[in-house]
C-alpha cells in the first residue's frame, strides 16, 4: 500500500511528471523498472494524434553557441509597411513552413486562384497587405497559397487566456503553451492597414495574440477538437480582427462570416471592458459565449483523452475563481499566469509556456513575461529588443 505523508504537495504540469514522483518515493527497483516499461500517460498515446506546425531552423543569438535545451532568441520588431524585417523572417523560416504545407502533398493545398478569391471574399481589407507579402516573397506561388492561409494543413495550440474587466482597467492574459522549436518569438508592431498593432507573429503574418491602437485585444486557444475543413488559420483571423475591428460587437460580427479551418477558440476584450468567446470550428455555427476564459475545449466530451493530458477544465477552472474572487486585484490575476498550476513546465511533452502576455486595450499596452523578465511595449513607446529564453523540465515534490 502505499501512503503519501500527509502535507506532502505534488507539482505536475501533466501525466508525464507522475512516474517520477511516484520512483521518487523509495519503491522497490523491479517496481521502478515496471513503471518505466508499462507507464503509459495520456499525452504519449495522443500526442501521435496532435498536428503542429514546423521546426523553425534556429542561430545561435549574436553567433554564440547555442544555449542547450529548447531555447527562443524573442525579437520585437517594429515595421509600419512589409519591408526588409519581414522579409528576412520570410526567407528564414519559409523553407520550415513550405515542407509543413506540402506534408500532405500539393494537391491537399488549393491552388493559387482560389486562394486568392477567398482571401478576398472574405478578408477583402488584406488584400493589399497579402499583394505586398507577395512581391517580398519573389511572387512564389506556393508561397502565395501558404500567405492565403486557407485550407492550411491541421494544427494545434495549447494555451490559457483571460479577461479582466474590473479596476484599473480591462486587461487580456494569456500563456502560450507550446513546443519552443514551433514558435516564431516575433513581436510585431505593424501599421499594415493604417491601423497600428502590436502582437505576436504566427505562419509569417497571422497572430496569435494581440492589441490594436482603437482598444480590442484578442487571443486564441485550440477548440479541443478534432474537426478540420474549408476555412482560414486561425492566426490570419485574428490579424483580420485586429486590423479591421474597433470593439467586441465588431470582431464578433467579422467571426460570424469569416469561416476558419479547424476547431479554435477566440477570446476578445475592448477598452469598455467588454469581453467575449468565441467558440469556432468548420463543422458547426460559431457559438458565443459571454465568458471571460478559454483554454482548450469546446464541449465536456470533445476529445476527452486530450482534455485529461492538457487539463484544460482544471485550467479554465483556476482562471475563472482568479476573476470570481472579491480581493483579486490585476496584478496579482496577471502574476497567477506566470505561477502554478497556469504556467507549465512540460516543456519536453510540447506544452510548456514559452511566455505570458498581457495587453491593455484602453492604454494601448501590453506586456511579455517571463520567469524573472518582463518586456513593456505600447504605441507610445515601442522598443526593438531580443530576449533568449532557454526552457528546461522541472519536477518537484516536497
Amino acid at each position: 500500500m502505499l501512503t503519501v505523508r500527509p502535507g506532502s504537495v505534488l507539482f505536475m504540469n501533466d501525466l508525464t511528471e507522475l512516474p517520477e514522483w511516484v520512483k521518487s518515493l523509495g519503491l522497490p527497483q523491479a517496481a521502478i523498472h515496471a513503471i518505466d516499461r508499462y507507464w503509459k500517460p495520456v499525452w504519449d498515446q495522443i500526442r501521435p494524434q496532435l498536428e503542429l506546425l514546423p521546426d523553425h531552423d534556429r542561430t545561435a543569438p549574436g553567433g554564440l553557441v547555442a544555449p542547450a535545451g529548447d531555447w527562443i532568441e524573442f525579437e520585437a520588431i517594429a515595421e509600419r509597411q512589409p519591408g526588409d524585417s519581414w522579409q528576412t523572417a520570410f526567407e528564414r523560416m519559409w523553407p520550415a513552413y513550405r515542407r509543413w504545407y506540402l506534408k500532405d502533398g500539393e494537391a491537399a493545398r488549393p491552388d493559387l486562384e482560389t486562394c486568392r478569391r477567398k482571401l478576398a471574399a472574405h478578408m477583402p481589407e488584406l488584400v493589399p497587405t497579402y499583394e505586398r507579402l507577395l512581391e517580398l516573397a519573389a511572387g512564389d506561388e506556393l508561397a502565395g497559397r501558404f500567405l492565403s492561409m486557407y485550407c492550411p494543413p491541421a494544427f494545434v495550440v495549447g494555451c490559457s487566456q483571460g479577461a479582466w474587466a474590473r479596476e484599473p482597467g480591462p486587461a487580456l492574459v494569456r500563456n502560450y503553451d507550446y513546443p519552443a522549436s514551433k514558435a516564431e518569438g516575433i513581436v510585431y508592431l505593424t501599421a499594415w492597414t493604417g491601423r497600428r498593432i502590436i502582437g505576436v507573429s504566427d505562419c509569417l503574418w497571422g497572430l496569435v495574440d494581440g492589441v490594436n491602437d482603437a482598444g480590442l485585444a484578442a487571443s486564441l486557444t485550440f477548440g479541443g477538437r478534432r474537426a478540420v475543413g474549408n476555412g482560414f488559420g486561425i492566426p490570419l483571423v485574428v490579424r483580420y480582427l485586429l486590423e479591421t475591428c474597433e470593439t467586441v460587437a465588431d470582431a464578433r460580427g467579422v467571426l460570424a462570416r469569416v469561416p476558419v479551418h479547424a476547431a479554435q477558440n477566440v477570446t476578445l476584450l475592448d477598452r469598455s471592458g467588454e469581453y467575449l468567446t468565441a467558440y469556432l470550428g468548420p463543422d458547426r455555427e460559431p457559438d458565443f459565449r459571454p465568458l471571460p476564459a478559454a483554454t482548450n475545449h469546446q464541449a465536456a466530451d470533445d476529445w476527452p483523452e486530450y482534455a485529461r493530458a492538457v487539463r484544460t477544465f482544471e485550467r479554465e477552472r483556476v482562471i475563472l475563481e482568479l476573476l470570481a474572487s472579491a480581493d483579486m486585484t490585476r496584478e496579482r490575476f496577471i502574476d497567477a499566469f506566470v505561477e502554478r498550476p497556469l504556467y507549465s513546465t512540460a516543456f519536453a511533452s510540447g506544452f510548456g509556456t514559452l511566455y505570458t502576455a498581457a495587453y491593455f486595450p484602453a492604454e494601448g499596452r501590453a506586456e511579455y513575461r517571463w520567469p524573472g523578465r518582463a518586456w513593456t511595449q505600447s504605441f507610445d513607446h515601442f522598443t526593438e529588443r531580443r530576449h533568449t529564453q532557454t526552457y528546461g523540465e522541472e519536477r518537484r515534490a516536497a
